[in-house]
């Protein structure tokens, strides 16, 4: 399955995990994440992409991730290397994460 961008909403699943991170941590907490996406990005076949984000205040980390569907996260974490790799969140943060499907898109109605 290839990444792209439709006009329509396309059943896609999102995991989002927003990781807050423990006082002057973040850089260490967005390291971690990147590894672990990195990781199921050349391992999993039901990852699609992922956009990781520093807040500019310092707090936070996010991951938007889009895979094939629901049921990848479990089998994501039924790795013991995904789940030791993740678990290093708990040193540096404390975090949490929703899995959601697109239910509409919106665009400009003007192109840019």
């Amino acid at each position: 399955m290839t990444a792209s961008f439709t006009r329509s909403p396309v059943s896609t699943t999102f995991i989002v995990n927003v990781i807050h991170a423990h006082a002057g941590k973040q850089d260490e907490a967005f390291a971690i994440i990147r590894d672990v996406v990195h990781y199921v990005a050349e391992r999993k076949p039901g990852f699609l992409w992922s956009s990781l984000a520093k807040s500019t205040d310092g707090l936070t980390v996010v991951n938007i991730e889009a895979i094939s569907d629901a049921g990848d996260v479990e089998l994501f974490f039924s790795d013991p290397l995904f789940r030791e790799k993740f678990e290093k969140l708990d040193a540096v943060s404390t975090s949490e994460f929703h899995t959601y499907t697109v239910g509409d898109l919106v665009l400009p109605k003007v192109a840019p």
